[in-house]
């Protein structure tokens, strides 16, 4: 088996900014990665020789090394990856198969590493083994967790599905994948900006009760909700104690309401879907309640659309019967600014909106009574 290459810092830019930077793994070096350590909170399924499996978006791992390089080794034929050193983002890694990508030519010394997971894949898992050293280095201590924590739960606009794209139709310049980039959705942004760890759970077109345009029916988000690993019909991810976020964003609605309804589905009319919802909606927030306790905040989010009320009013809704339960931790935050573009594929967000929904989400968080 070849041995990887190493790839110096110029090397590497260009071939970021080619888009594929990746070497084939080494039985030495498949050896090393069972004892490397690293930072996540994302829904990971571990295996005995240490490495993790995946299928949210937005999953990251973190590490510390010393030494002028680092292996990020990865087994994945489905995603997209970013590969960020001392808070530089210098690879993109394009569908890497399973390969160590190495990132050579640093300056001797401590420096800290992050690998995130742009893309979505309910239909395959990835694998990530760990961070290697280049000759002479040393991987370190995993950083710390962060004390502050956020739960994204949503669609594709939570995904941040085509957001790098600036053009609607994405046919010709890479597809959705290469234009997708959850590191860059408005979540990781807030996140980034309030320095907190975070999940992002999302899955693009699903809904609360109903898929867009009333697709794959019997199924919706809340089938997948529970999984760690989305294709494996049953998975459960087990929440580590570690994992108790402060804030957990709800904003799932949008493919319930977005497209008319279809003869043969389970809803006649638009208040009967109107009724399932909400009452799916408090379901969910009660298992949310159970998981996470009564201290946590929970956000329910409404996006604008073009189309329909039902989806925005809907939502205020559920949030005043939560009140009036007595719940006084949940709030509505709708979103919408005359300066969207939706430039992103598929009329998406762009990643000019997710900045201004990002400050949209600030705001509204920063209203909150958090204590952090």
């Amino acid at each position: 088996m070849q041995t990887p290459r190493q790839i110096s810092r110029r090397t590497l830019v260009a071939a970021a900014a080619a888009g594929l930077v990746s070497t084939v793994v080494s039985p030495a070096q498949a050896a090393e990665v069972r004892a490397a350590r690293f930072h996540t909170v994302g829904r990971v399924k571990k295996a005995a020789d240490g490495t993790v499996q995946y299928g949210w978006p937005g999953v990251y791992f973190e590490g510390r090394f010393r030494g002028t390089g680092v292996g990020v080794v990865l087994d994945d034929a489905d995603n997209d990856y970013d590969v960020q050193v001392d808070g530089t983002t210098v690879a993109t890694l394009v569908t890497p198969g399973r390969t160590v990508s190495w990132i050579d030519g640093l300056a001797d010394g401590g420096h800290r590493v992050r690998v995130v997971k742009r893309t979505e894949s309910p239909w395959a898992a990835g694998r990530f083994g760990g961070f290697v050293a280049a000759s002479g280095g040393a991987i370190l201590a995993r950083p710390r967790a962060r004390s502050r924590q956020i739960e994204f739960i949503g669609d594709s606009y939570t995904a941040g599905y085509g957001n790098v794209s600036e053009i609607r139709d994405c046919s010709g310049n890479g597809g959705v994948n290469r234009n997708s980039n959850a590191d860059l959705a408005f979540g990781a942004l807030t996140a980034g900006k309030l320095d907190a760890d975070y999940q992002i759970n999302a899955f693009s077109g699903r809904g609360m009760v109903r898929n867009y345009n009333g697709g794959d029916p019997g199924t919706d988000f809340r089938t997948y909700y529970d999984r760690a690993l989305l294709n494996v019909e049953g998975d459960v991810w087990r929440k580590p104690h570690s994992w108790c976020p402060q804030v957990v964003m709800v904003g799932l609605g949008i493919n319930d309401f977005s497209t008319p309804l279809n003869p043969g589905e389970r809803w006649s009319t638009t208040a009967e879907l109107v009724a399932s919802y909400e009452s799916a909606y408090h379901g969910f927030l009660d298992r949310l309640r159970a998981r996470y306790g009564p201290r946590t905040f929970l956000v329910v989010a409404a996006a604008h659309l073009w189309n329909t009320t039902a989806f925005a009013e809907a939502t205020l809704r559920i949030v005043e019967e939560r009140g009036r339960q007595g719940d006084g931790r949940v709030s509505h935050w709708y979103y919408d600014d005359p300066a969207l573009d939706h430039l992103g594929c598929d009329w998406h967000p762009s990643l000019h909106d997710h900045r201004i929904i990002s400050g949209l989400l600030d705001e509204h968080l920063a209203g909150l009574p958090l204590r952090w």
